[in-house]
């Protein structure tokens, strides 16, 4: 039981870091955007985070998920961290949470 909470804990801690990111062109964290698809850790608290960029050529795609890997290795529980950039499903505002809409007027 004590190792599910630690993932969780640790899951918690890696969102909360995520959401210190911000796409450039929007004022809205990576996290609330939509661009993270999936986070996984495993039992050697190794860190695989499957994302997206808003387009394909997105101004960051280089910088942005580099900034993603080092500020969630830079988690002391962390012992390392690999992003992958995906284009399946491609991102569309669907994917905001109601919060980044609210924040874009678009509720």
């Amino acid at each position: 039981m004590s190792e599910e909470k630690n993932t969780e804990e640790l899951g918690e801690k890696i969102v909360r870091v995520l959401k210190t990111i911000y796409d450039p062109e929007i004022p809205v964290d990576i996290y609330e955007l939509g661009l993270i698809y999936d986070v996984l850790v495993n039992e050697d608290d190794e860190v695989k985070i499957l994302m997206t960029l808003t387009t394909p050529n997105c101004p960051v795609a280089e910088t942005l998920p580099a900034e993603v890997e080092d500020k969630v290795k830079s988690l002391k529980d962390i012992k390392d961290a690999e992003v992958e950039i995906t284009f399946d499903p491609p991102w569309s505002q669907d994917l905001m949470s109601e919060e980044a809409k609210l924040e874009l007027g678009m509720l």
